[in-house]
């Protein structure tokens, strides 16, 4: 009995958390949080202006989260003269999120949603956050995060829609997929 009861909740919590989930189309939802820089970001200063790009992403500072960070860097001028501005969500504190930014000279707002609030609202999958060390510049920092999120990218249109999602990210990928989909869709 108990395993049954174990079952039907986990499978009620399982419905809940994706019951949520955005589609292509979907009016994007309200959001803000810490910015790397300590200031709070507001999706609203940009709807009506340009396009947003909101990847998230699992923790600051591991291979694929670097490589996807940097190509987006590297980008950076194509996407904003596509008329379009990114913006990195995780689940590391905003701490982490300066040394991220500092070790790989990033040159976008990186969004701290250490409870997955953020995530939640566009229906992210998260789990558990946790902690690693990485030595930056020969010395040793605890980057922590408070929620892990899958990795998916969506870009929200000048009218707050949903006009893209992409579960299924390839970090090798990510920036030439969005950046094409904003050229062909403006």
């Amino acid at each position: 009995m108990k395993t049954l009861f174990a079952f039907i909740i986990a499978f009620a919590t399982f419905n809940i958390s994706f019951a949520q989930e955005l589609k292509v189309g979907d009016k994007a939802p309200a959001f803000s949080a810490k910015s790397d820089d300590g200031s709070t970001w507001k999706a609203k200063d940009y709807l009506g202006k340009k396009f947003i790009v909101v990847y998230f992403y699992p923790a600051a500072m591991t291979g694929g989260c670097t490589a996807q960070a940097c190509a987006y860097r590297d980008m950076q001028n194509e996407i904003s003269s596509a008329d379009a501005v990114v913006v990195g969500v995780s689940g590391d504190n905003v701490e982490g999120l300066k040394l991220f930014k500092k070790a790989n000279n990033l040159n976008f707002p990186l969004l701290s949603d250490e409870q997955g609030e953020v995530a939640k609202k566009f229906g992210v999958p998260i789990r558990d956050g946790g902690t690693i060390t990485k030595e930056i510049e020969g010395q040793n920092f605890d980057l922590t995060r408070g929620v892990t999120t899958s990795r998916w990218t969506f870009i929200i249109d000048k009218n707050g829609n949903i006009v893209y999602k992409n579960t299924e990210v390839d970090v090798s990928k990510d920036t030439k997929q969005i950046l094409e989909f904003i050229k062909n869709n403006s």
